[in-house]
Formats: structure tokens, sequence, C-alpha cells
């Protein structure tokens, strides 16, 4: 098995207990404010924006890698601006996420877990890329950021070939974070019903 296509499963393997394991949390916790309308509203709507952010920005990545991922290093589009912008995105994402929960700590936990974990998956990803694309990755990486973006490095091509094939089963996938936004909605309507029981509230 190829280096790449470990990282990958291992990174999909720890992403699914993470979530496992904060949907059974989600699942018996409320929030602490969800009483106080002018919070939990602010929240929310932050977190909605957030998630809507990120929702595009995943497509948009998505357009430019599908199809390209190993064999031509991307540097244009949302590549231009930093080395791992689908990173970013999903941290935006699950940033987004956690607020809609209407709380602090949700989204703070988050944060932590992706500061942890993500930059030795991206140290992981990037030697690799080293070793396929040589000299040429090497320059990539002291021209353009590797988290954060840089908007004055934005540059996009007039045109651009899409695999749509492939693309297109990325779809799915972009659009998790809105698919858990009502996962949520759904599991706060069966607390307020009393049918799921809270035994935790964050703040």
């Amino acid at each position: 098995m190829g280096s790449g296509r470990f990282i990958k499963k291992k990174r999909i393997l720890f992403t699914r207990i993470f979530v496992a394991a904060v949907s059974v949390l989600l699942l018996f916790s409320s929030s602490r404010w969800e009483k106080n309308e002018m919070y939990s509203t602010t929240l929310f709507a932050v977190g909605a924006v957030m998630v809507g952010l990120a929702t595009v920005g995943r497509l948009w990545c998505n357009l430019y890698i599908c199809g390209y991922k190993s064999g031509t290093l991307i540097t244009s589009g949302p590549y231009s601006m930093c080395r791992n912008p689908l990173y970013f995105f999903s941290l935006v994402g699950a940033i987004g996420l956690g607020l809609t929960t209407e709380t602090l700590s949700i989204p703070l936990l988050f944060l932590v877990v992706f500061s942890i974990y993500y930059p030795f998956v991206i140290r992981a990803e990037e030697k690799r890329l080293s070793q396929i694309h040589g000299a040429e990755f090497q320059r990539y990486c002291k021209e353009v950021p590797s988290f954060l973006p840089s908007l004055r490095r934005f540059y996009e091509p007039d045109e651009y070939v899409v695999k749509a094939k492939i693309f297109r089963r990325s779809l799915l996938d972009a659009m998790f974070f809105v698919w858990l936004i009502g996962v949520l909605e759904i599991i706060e309507a069966l607390h307020e019903a009393h049918i799921l029981p809270v035994f935790v509230y964050f703040y």
C-alpha cells in the first residue's frame, strides 16, 4: 500500500472514531445558552455562515484537484493562496458546525483536536508530494503559505479542464457539514420533546 493511501485510511479511521464519539456526546448534551435567544441565535447564525463558506470552499478545492490530485501539482485557484485550502475550509466548517450547537465549548474542542492532529497529516502528505514533484514542489512551498490563505497570491486561469465524473462524486462529500446541521437540529428537537435525555450542558 502506498504511503498516500495509508495516510488517507488512517485519517478516515480517526475522523470516523472522533465523529462517533462527538455524536454520542451531542445526543445527550445541550447548550446552557439555549434559552437565551440572543446568544443562541447569534452563535447558530455565525456557525451557519461558516458552514456555507466551508461548503463552497470545499467544492472549489475539489473542482481543481479531482482527477489531478497525485499526478499533477495544482498551484492555481484556491491552491494559489495556500497549499492546504481543503483542510483550511474543513476547519472553518468544523468550527462553524460547532457553533451551530449554540455553544463555544464544542467548536473549541474541534479547533484543539484539529490543531493537534492535522499538522501531522499535512506534513506527511507534503513529504509525499515532495517525493513525487521534487524541486517544483519545494519551490511552491517557498512561495505559498501552508495553511492560512494569502489573498494577494490569488491566481486562476481563464479556463480549467474539470474531470466531471470525478467531481460529481465529490459533491456529496462537500455537503457533509450542511447535512450535519440538519442532524443537530433533529437532536435538538428530540431534546425539546423530552425523547432524548440531556445529561450535560455546555457553554
